[in-house]
């Protein structure tokens, strides 16, 4: 069975590296997208990091990693849409998967914490 956190948030990363190719294209907007890019595709890296954890306590603060990027994530695409550097379409499509994966980590999180 698949892992579904492994897999949105590595399909988010994908995302996100499209988002990023096209503010530098489209906008030429480097610095912004850069942050945006290094966060949304973090939070793929440490949910892998996680999943492969040798602890319980390791898995918990790669998860806790990875949800503090998903929050930051969000916080940049925010700033793209209320200025303008992207349409509200766009930032509709992503926002929602980057809120199931805040949703999908604040539950695993907190399960995680529960099970010490």
């Amino acid at each position: 069975m698949e892992n579904a956190i492994l897999a949105k948030s590595k399909d988010f990363a994908i995302k996100a590296i499209k988002l990023y190719q096209h503010l530098c294209s489209e906008h030429k907007e480097y610095v912004l997208s850069r942050q945006f890019l290094r966060s949304g595709t973090s939070i793929g890296a440490n949910v892998r990091e996680a999943v492969n954890a040798y602890s319980k306590k390791e898995f918990a603060a790669k998860m806790g990693i990875a949800l503090k990027e998903a929050s930051e994530t969000l916080y940049w695409l925010e700033l793209f849409v209320e200025t303008g550097y992207i349409k509200q379409e766009q930032f509709n499509s992503i926002y929602a998967e980057s809120r199931e994966l805040i949703r999908l980590l604040v539950s695993i999180v907190k399960s995680s914490k529960l099970e010490k």
